[in-house]
């Protein structure tokens, strides 16, 4: 225990004193029956406890009464306070990381040239492409109307980007995390949203995540929380959302690459009248190839590579928008003046609103800054947009409409052809790297994204390879990048233009900012709970001003941009499809789980041989036995001297240290030998332990698991005498602790300290008589020789049990249910990645055994 723990600790012991105590059977009892009951919010009584051998994780409750009568004169109870959940207190040896880093000035300079690189690339790169998609089907015909849309571009750049998602949107992040997917985990992180019914109350005490609720408005935030967790509906719906998000997000990514790239290589066309179009498109191909075989060199290499081109390319717009307004005149300020939007719908409605669509491209790569907010803090994202990105953005666009106003018949290449003549080559090519560089911004996101969805359960497990030791959530996903590529390739060669792809990107765009809205409105409401009035002004603002944009973009589906929209369905539908097939296979295993009564009857040789050694099964249960351990015992003709079931679990932690890697738990009585293990990851984390380290830390992690639960039944025995008062555990209140459920333990005392030095440090006021003494001693020579049963099970060897459990619909079952679990389900689970492979498991200790479950 830390001695940090210690002060609320002690401020819950005279509290706990008083608490409803249980009975259990010293040295015998099932912790697994005993913790599943506390989990469920029920109270043991003697009668319910002495019943309840097997009772805690298995659904048959027909047993006889003669039963009971003669466990509770068979068993010798002990009354004793509240045990605490082993898992909940072992969680308590793992610290929060300290995420928040002091930076000097140099490691400041670094941080914001690769923050340039990889957050900011996308909306650096819009003023190539932004003009062009406006006036492509609508030329612009007066300085009134190059006034108006520049208006617009501006204003919808300080709303989008800058108040949205800068301002407002990047405080929702998930412990630093951004992207749809963090907001719906901090949604679930403070209301029981989440369909996964897979999470232990110790996942909280090592989450990184910290809620502060204001006491505002929090009547209304209650009853949102109730509402949504009860509901199961809103539930549903709210996944949906989320789904249907994250599936834009990905078609984005697919977008934006062949926008950019192309846009840039469009520049060769201003400078050499000879390129033609199929030209560009074979250019544009061959730089996406490059660009995506660069991505495994990791982002923080890589943007530290590409962020001072960043910046030249920054200052190039700056610098191109200055020397326009100082050559063609600054008339175009008078943009800054909202009324000439008004005047641009009243002249010509129809053009203005077909024109948003180009519009929006100005605020492309906003969900990027939130989605890659992993790599950086919310602070660096914020100070480099402000002071550097901004200001460059309106001035490049604000340069491009002072040489609209004078050239109106110019309204195509816009960027390339406002260049100074001296300096159109090096721009040209500062704007080809800043649009590889945007490329990757997008892919970046979308491999955080995956992550997340897949640590929730709802995106199929793909190889995920940690680029930076130094900062977290810097990953690469292979498999994701080479689809990102082929799908690209395929939008260049199908579209051909960037007008027709800018429409498209509009589409993706908007289904992403529009299902952010909702989610931040939501934690608006139930966590940061922020007045009534600023919510809805917040939900109709943004809200009505992308419903707005989308309505114009839709208008253009019919050109092509319709196969953006079957591309993202079809991701959509291999989430859902996903989620719905884990979400149901988990439930059956845990109905399907074995019942502590039938391993009770088995006995501790469980029907069958226990050879010498340890074996680990590896199942997806955090609680009670999976049903694949009766495969193993009817299919091998002996099982080893000790069971250990462990089950591979992320956390939302970056970091577990490896001496608190593992958490564990008895299974059965002591004589039985089994017991259940979580081994726990961040996120971080690079799971390819050696299997010799391996075995090696369990191994470990078990002993003092066992040296904690001989520490804490003396404990308990100290406390077993009647007479005790409030006083006297109040004046030894300095040197225990009371456990997350209750129970009583001492601090700053070894765990292998003697029996006389754990009588000390409770104090002397408490009388104890010689069969206490002896107790203890057994208690000793009790952990003493399972520590050594454990060593000689070691050295015997350790072979590691793997179940494949699949499932199955019903021969009953609807034909949708059929179709989806039998064929479409069960091919992204056989060519997903296994979710053992996470550990490096040697084939020569290996065996296998399926097992197949209908649902």
């Amino acid at each position: 225990m830390e001695s940090g723990s210690g002060g609320g600790g002690l401020r819950r012991l005279r509290k706990t004193e008083s608490a409803e105590m249980r009975w259990v059977v010293p040295g015998g009892a099932c912790e697994e029956d005993e913790i599943e009951s506390s989990d469920d919010g029920g109270t043991d009584t003697p009668a319910a406890a002495s019943g309840s051998r097997g009772g805690g994780v298995s659904d048959d409750d027909d047993d006889d009464d003669g039963y009971e009568e003669d466990e509770m004169l068979r068993q010798r109870l002990v009354r004793t306070g509240p045990r605490a959940d082993s898992f909940d207190v072992e969680a308590l040896d793992v610290p929060g990381v300290y995420r928040h880093q002091e930076f000097t000035f140099g490691r400041s300079i670094v941080l914001t040239l690769q923050t340039l690189g990889v957050v900011f690339g996308d909306v650096g790169t819009s003023p190539l492409y932004t003009f062009d998609v406006m006036f492509n089907k609508y030329p612009i015909t007066s300085k009134e109307d190059v006034l108006g849309a520049l208006s617009l571009v501006l204003y919808t750049l300080i709303l989008i980007p800058f108040l949205k998602y800068t301002l407002i949107v990047l405080w929702g992040n998930d412990g630093g995390e951004g992207g749809t997917f963090a907001l719906y985990s901090l949604i679930c992180r403070n209301a029981k949203a989440s369909l996964l019914p897979n999470q232990l109350p110790s996942d909280t005490r090592i989450s990184s995540f910290n809620l502060k609720v204001p006491s505002v408005e929090l009547e209304r935030s209650l009853k949102i929380k109730e509402r949504l967790e009860t509901s199961s509906m809103l539930k549903k719906l709210l996944l949906m959302l989320v789904l249907f998000g994250t599936s834009m997000v990905i078609a984005d990514g697919v977008v934006t690459p062949a926008m950019s790239v192309m846009s840039a290589v469009n520049g060769l066309k201003v400078g050499i009248t000879s390129v033609n179009e199929g030209e560009v498109v074979m250019i544009t191909v061959a730089f996406l190839i490059v660009l995506f075989s660069l991505q495994r060199f990791g982002t923080s290499k890589v943007g530290l590579a590409v962020g001072p081109a960043l910046f030249i390319w920054f200052c190039c717009l700056a610098g191109i928008g200055i020397y326009n307004i100082r050559t063609y005149g600054s008339e175009v300020l008078r943009a800054f003046n909202p009324v000439y939007i008004y005047y641009y719908f009243e002249r010509n409605p129809t053009q203005a609103w077909m024109s948003l669509g180009g519009c929006l491209l100005c605020a492309t790569g906003s969900e990027a800054m939130f989605a890659d907010l992993c790599y950086f803090s919310v602070r660096s994202v914020q100070l480099t947009f402000v002071f550097l990105v901004l200001p460059c953005l309106l001035l490049g666009y604000l340069g491009q409409g002072a040489f609209l106003m004078e050239n109106l018949t110019k309204s195509q290449q816009v960027f390339f052809l406002s260049i100074p003549s001296q300096a159109f080559w090096p721009v040209v090519f500062v704007a080809t790297m800043a649009a590889l560089i945007a490329s990757r911004a997008m892919t970046t996101a979308i491999f955080s994204t995956i992550k997340q969805a897949t640590a929730l359960g709802c995106f199929p497990r793909l190889k995920i390879i940690h680029t930076s030791r130094k900062f977290m959530g810097q990953i690469y996903i292979p498999v994701m990048n080479w689809f990102l590529l082929v799908s690209c390739l395929a939008f260049v060669t199908v579209f051909g233009s960037i007008n027709e792809i800018g429409n498209a990107y509009g589409i993706a765009e908007l289904g992403v900012m529009m299902m952010t809205t909702v989610l931040v409105t939501i934690i608006m409401l139930l966590i940061w709970q922020v007045n009534i009035v600023v919510v809805l002004c917040f939900l109709t603002l943004f809200l009505g001003l992308e419903l707005f944009f989308f309505s114009s973009v839709l208008g253009s589906a019919a050109d092509g941009s319709w196969v953006l929209l079957v591309f993202a369905a079809v991701l959509y539908l291999v989430m859902y499809i996903w989620n719905y097939g884990t979400k149901l296979k988990y439930e059956t295993e845990v109905k399907q789980k074995l019942s502590m009564d039938l391993l009770m009857q088995l006995g501790c040789n469980l029907g069958t041989v226990r050879a010498p050694g340890i074996g680990l099964l590896y199942n997806e249960l955090v609680r009670g036995v999976p049903a694949i351990f009766g495969q193993f015992l009817t299919t091998l003709p002996a099982m080893h001297s000790m069971v250990i079931f462990v089950c591979i679990k992320w956390v939302p932690v970056p970091v577990v240290p490896q001496t608190e890697r593992f958490l564990f738990r008895r299974v059965c009585p002591k004589n039985y030998h089994m017991f259940r293990c979580i081994a726990r990851y961040g996120y971080k984390d690079v799971r390819k332990e050696n299997p010799q380290a391996f075995e090696q830390l369990l191994i470990e992690s078990l002993e003092k698991f066992i040296r904690r639960e001989a520490q804490e039944r003396s404990l308990e025995s100290d406390h077993n005498d009647d007479t005790d008062s409030e006083e006297e555990i109040a004046s030894s209140s300095s040197r225990v602790l009371v456990g997350p459920n209750g129970s009583i333990y001492s601090l700053g005392v070894p765990l292998a300290e003697s029996a006389g030095a754990k009588n000390s440090a409770l104090g002397s006021s408490v009388s104890f008589d010689g069969s206490l003494d002896e107790a203890m001693d057994d208690g000793r020579r009790s952990m003493d020789n399972e520590l050594s049963f454990v060593h000689k099970a070691k050295e015997s060897g350790v072979v590691y049990l793997l179940g494949h459990g699949d499932i199955r619909a019903r021969k009953e079952s609807f034909f949708l249910k059929k179709l989806v679990i039998n064929y479409f389900y069960a091919f992204l689970r056989k060519n997903c990645r296994r979710g053992i492979a996470t550990l490096s498991i040697p084939h020569t200790r290996l065996m296998q055994v399926a097992m197949q479950y209908m649902v």
